[in-house]
């Protein structure tokens, strides 16, 4: 049997933008449709080229830039709005029409031989100005099937290319998305696409189904973004089709560029990717319990489904009230120290008072144990010389620092939407002129109450090579923030001067 080629429509840069919250300024969509088309999706909706003049911008740059995806704009079935798509000029249009009559009586006011006049006017009118057509059914699990039917064929007629069934709030579950679907595959000879939501949790189980019953497209967001609970997740989608339906069929997509287009996407929108999201979260591939932790250092699978390097992703062992004395051998023997068993003994019952006591044990702080226990001394490579920060209601917040690298000085000023941003915006200047590491998150982790109230600072930095938290913990947030910064900073440094004299 020949293995079918499942196309990849991404959606991120329309229905993903469609997240309460969220809105891309069209360099931004450029930036991400450019990850897409690196990552080997198939079809980029661009947007929905009648939305504004910004919008219409946006699609404009991703056509100019001649990638290899098909760009595609959405479309209802009125010539308002193919106009803009045209003159956008996009190679397709996902062309939408209410299918259930709960979406013709009370969305459009119609009736059902209105919408079928109306998909028949404005695909023909569409594919006679040059554009593909993907005839797109909302809400079609809620819709009558005959009805469906008369539709689509009505857009077959006229030369549509493909069409696609929405489960538009995910009206479906997985044995009656694969009964739909295998109904629709029996007599449609185009490719039909599958467009689940959600609402309930199930729209990659309902894609996947949609697949195995003779679906040949998906529609999917990075990071599962979208309206409500969200989209089908490209990259779990993609990533299932790889482990568990290889034989049968597969999508021509980078899976090892799956993390770097999510972390892409979540700096652009602004959406933070939960620690537990499968495939691309931060525990995913995370292991802090004892049991678990020995068990995948001697022998990977027993607790990792797939390998992390194969969707971009790195193993990461977490120290916490959880951790077992394996796992601490096993690293301070990575980082190539030796330590003795009293040394282990020392650092074990740290790593379990920190989290007894009910704190994250961060990198920085897992590394500063061991320093502590084995003698070994943090040089401060960076410190901070000076912070004045300014800000108000009638007061772009400021933020200078002086801080000193060595033995040379460093000032810098950065503006933000609030004093700590401001703060943090005038340290990754400076950084960045020290050392290529750069800030991946930042969330405030605890806070004690009263007007006096501590407050402990997290982020994530990279050097390229390395992610590492770090904790700053203050009084003040902004001395906590860009605390948290310098420990970070200095860790990695740190670390990287001390890996350069060993060699």
């Amino acid at each position: 049997m020949t293995k079918r080629k499942i196309k990849v429509l991404d959606t991120t840069l329309r229905d993903g933008e469609q997240t309460p919250g969220v809105a891309l300024a069209p360099d931004e969509k450029l930036k991400i449709a450019k990850e897409l088309d690196d990552l080997g999706v198939d079809i980029i909706e661009a947007g929905s080229a009648i939305t504004s003049a910004g919008e219409r911008e946006g699609i404009k740059k991703i056509v100019d830039e001649n990638l290899n995806a098909e760009i595609i704009s959405f479309a209802r079935i009125t010539k308002s709005d193919i106009d803009p798509a045209l003159d956008c000029g996009v190679d397709a249009v996902h062309l939408v029409f209410p299918s259930s009559d709960l979406h013709i009586e009370k969305k459009i006011g119609k009736t059902r031989e209105d919408v079928k006049d109306m998909v028949a006017e404005i695909s023909r009118y569409a594919l006679d100005n040059g554009l593909t057509v993907e005839l797109s059914a909302e809400d079609a699990t809620r819709a009558d099937r005959g009805f469906l039917k008369e539709v689509f064929q009505i857009g077959l007629e006229e030369g549509v290319q493909r069409i696609c069934i929405c489960d538009t709030v995910s009206m479906m579950m997985p044995e009656q998305i694969y009964d739909l679907f295998s109904e629709f595959a029996e007599i449609i000879d185009v490719p039909i696409a599958a467009h689940c939501h959600d609402d309930f949790g199930v729209g990659v189980a309902n894609t996947i189904s949609a697949l195995r019953a003779g679906g040949s497209e998906i529609h999917a967001t990075i990071n599962g973004l979208g309206e409500r609970a969200g989209n089908s997740a490209l990259e779990e989608i993609t990533l299932a089709i790889s482990e568990f339906y290889d034989d049968d069929f597969g999508t021509d997509l980078k899976l090892e560029k799956l993390y770097e287009v999510s972390k892409v996407v979540e700096e652009y929108t602004g959406i933070p990717i939960s620690p537990t999201k499968a495939v691309i979260g931060a525990n995913a591939f995370a292991h802090e319990a004892g049991i678990h932790t020995h068990g995948v250092l001697s022998e990977a699978k027993t607790y990792e489904p797939v390998a992390p390097e194969k969707v971009g992703q790195k193993r990461r062992l977490i120290f916490g009230k959880h951790t077992g004395k394996h796992a601490i051998e096993n690293e301070i023997e990575r980082i190539g120290l030796d330590a003795s068993d009293s040394q282990i003994d020392k650092i074990f019952k740290r790593i379990k008072d920190l989290g007894d006591r009910g704190k994250l044990v961060t990198d920085a702080e897992w590394t500063a144990i061991i320093d502590d226990v084995m003698g070994r001394s943090l040089e401060e490579v960076v410190t901070l010389e000076e912070l004045t920060v300014t800000g108000g209601d009638t007061v772009t917040p400021t933020a200078a620092v002086k801080i000193k690298y060595e033995d040379r000085e460093f000032i810098e000023a950065g503006v933000g939407v609030g004093p700590v941003d401001a703060a943090i915006n005038a340290i990754r200047k400076v950084v960045s002129g020290i050392s290529n590491i750069s800030l991946q998150e930042y969330h405030v982790d605890a806070i004690s109450g009263g007007t006096d109230a501590m407050v402990d600072v997290v982020v994530k930095l990279t050097d390229g090579k390395r992610i590492i938290d770090a904790r700053g913990s203050s009084e003040d947030i902004i001395k906590a923030s860009v605390q948290a910064m310098l420990n970070g900073v200095n860790r990695l440094l740190w670390d990287k001067k001390l890996s350069e004299g060993e060699k």
